[in-house]
């Protein structure tokens, strides 16, 4: 049987096809009324039915256009391995679940395609507002036709800094102690509550750098391909590729100083 993947650009044509699907859907239960149908790692990480529908829908779509790909959803997992050659879709069916949950507009599908164990194709839909990020490997990250190029800042103390939150008590603790260190030493921190979302704004230079520990797969696909075809550098600690540990996503000229800062800080560690 043929494993060979398709192009980039046809695996991103499909993640949009299905991102907008699932969007919209997200969009309609939200103005019917969502609660928290579970919890999760602690009792403030919540999902909700709209999570589960969306992930169950986009799910569906993708088995109905590529039969033998693999899907890993932050919801149900994993549904088997994609092989050599083969495609896994990566999904997060509401990134930012309690903005989604209070209706706040900061909330996201975020749909990638892998090969390989690469990421090659990616989209971010905002739920709320319709925003929508995109990229492939080597051909650039978009917003609405226009090319991203992140920001141009170089010194750390004009930075404004998005960063994140974990959900176990011990972890928000060790995190609080990491920004209350670094605030002195940026422009300001923004703490918006959808990873996904952050990485996209950092690509687009609506912040200059991102920075968090604790991100799934799902949170950091898509919108990682979009900060680094963006032209963010998109990495770890110490020289380990960008995972659970950490995840930095900065300008060439601030990757540096904020990653000393954050080595520094321990940012790393905790629970």
């Amino acid at each position: 049987m043929d494993r060979t993947a398709p192009a980039p650009r046809e695996l991103l044509e499909i993640a949009v096809e299905v991102a907008r699907d699932a969007a919209a859907t997200a969009y309609r239960m939200r103005a019917e009324g969502v609660s928290v149908a579970a919890t999760k790692s602690t009792a403030t990480d919540v999902v909700t039915a709209a999570d589960r529908a969306v992930e169950r829908q986009v799910m569906d779509a993708l088995h109905r256009l590529r039969p033998a790909d693999a899907v890993l959803g932050e919801e149900y997992g994993a549904d088997g391995p994609a092989g050599p050659g083969g495609v896994r879709w990566i999904l997060d069916p509401i990134d930012g679940t309690v903005n989604y949950l209070y209706g706040l507009p900061h909330c996201a599908v975020s749909l990638a395609a892998e090969v390989d164990g690469q990421v090659v194709a990616g989209v971010v839909r905002n739920v709320s507002t319709g925003e929508e990020w995109t990229a492939t490997l080597g051909g650039g990250a978009w917003r609405d036709g226009e090319r991203l190029r992140c920001s141009t800042e170089t010194e750390l103390g004009q930075s404004l800094v998005a960063t994140g939150f974990g959900y176990d008590p011990g972890r928000r603790a060790h995190q609080a102690r990491v920004v209350a260190e670094l605030i002195p030493h940026v422009r300001d921190i923004r703490r918006l509550g959808a990873a996904a979302l952050d990485l996209c704004l950092a690509a687009e230079g609506r912040v200059d750098a991102y920075y968090e520990k604790g991100l799934a797969a799902w949170d950091l696909a898509a919108g990682g391909l979009v900060a680094g075809e963006a032209g963010l550098r998109v990495g770890g600690l110490g020289g380990l590729p960008p995972g659970p540990d950490m995840v930095i996503a900065a300008p060439p000229a601030l990757f540096e100083p904020l990653h000393a800062r954050l080595a520094d800080l321990d940012a790393s560690g905790g629970p």
